[in-house]
């Protein structure tokens, strides 16, 4: 059951290291700002227009949450069962979607442009998470989550899970990184010296991995564990704030359900306790330091003392 803090500071917001007491403001607490999603997902933020747009996914629409109003209307139905999204150097919508099993671009006009739905003559599996590099290029994951009729459509996978790039100036699609067990959620540091990766079928447990950005941020080398999630942890989307720290969708029980942040070092230092598994966030508001998370059946917002990479 949802109940908004009655006094600050909110004892949602949990302090597990001393360091991450400085991302904390004392007088701002978590906030619901939606509720009755069946699967919330995804969140973007558009700055210029002051509104986010998120995914509900298993009822195949995109909503959209606009700030100054806190009005929630549905931006597109039909989604094609969309899941993550983010916006291009020029402003453009890039989504993932399980239905069609392609990444697409919203263009000026509201038109459609795929970006990618085959790989080497097979269809791709079902595109979950997406981020775009400083150079245009976009990075994405390939799971199979969405082949079933709650999410997608139900099909068998053609493809091995897969890291993709799409090259920013040829739209040449490559494999970025093979050896990765279920990718989900994924984020630059802020240097984009380092993308970070959920394995979602991580051995013994779920786990996020850090990977070498070489080759002039064409590549990936020298995979390693940055944070074993442990028995029961599970990582989603994951974003950076300009620090560097990595603030992780997490789940799923009463003790973990929210946010964990983590150090540069995979040091546990926050958590923001949610009564509904968090799947995945972003930064916004006008100063990218209020932080959304599309919980399970709600959105819900938080400002931070950091901003978002």
């Amino acid at each position: 059951m949802w109940q908004a803090c009655a006094s600050y500071p909110d004892p949602a917001v949990r302090i597990l290291h001393p360091s991450f007491e400085r991302y904390r403001v004392l007088l701002a607490g978590v906030e619901r700002l939606a509720t009755g999603f069946r699967w919330a997902e995804g969140p973007v933020w558009f700055g210029d227009g002051r509104y986010l747009l998120f995914s509900d996914i298993p009822n195949n629409r995109i909503m959209k949450w606009e700030e100054e109003t806190g009005t929630t209307t549905v931006f597109r139905k039909p989604s094609d069962y969309a899941n993550g999204h983010t916006r291009d150097r020029q402003g453009r919508l890039v989504s993932c979607e399980h239905g069609t099993r392609r990444v697409t671009r919203t263009e000026y006009d509201g038109s459609i442009t795929v970006l990618a739905e085959r790989f080497e003559g097979k269809r791709l599996n079902s595109p979950n998470d997406v981020v775009v590099k400083s150079d245009g290029s976009i990075w994405f994951s390939d799971p199979a989550f969405g082949l079933n009729d709650y999410e997608g459509f139900r099909a068998q996978p053609e493809l091995p899970t897969h890291l993709y790039r799409i090259d920013g100036a040829t739209g040449e699609l490559t494999v970025a990184a093979r050896d990765i067990a279920s990718p989900n959620g994924l984020a630059f540091s802020p240097d984009e010296s380092l993308l970070y990766v959920v394995q979602s079928r991580g051995t013994p447990y779920r786990n996020i991995v850090a990977f070498d950005v070489i080759d002039g941020g064409r590549a990936l080398a020298n995979p390693r564990v940055l944070i074993d999630c442990g028995p029961g942890g599970t990582p989603d989307g994951i974003r950076c704030d300009e620090d560097g720290n990595l603030w992780c969708g997490w789940g799923m029980g009463p003790e973990m359900d929210g946010v964990m942040v983590y150090s540069p070092q995979g040091l546990a230092i926050g958590h923001i306790r949610l009564p509904e598994r968090c799947a995945n966030l972003c930064f916004g508001g006008p100063r990218r330091n209020r932080l959304f998370m599309a919980g399970s059946q709600s959105l819900y917002a938080l400002y931070v003392n950091t901003r978002g990479a």
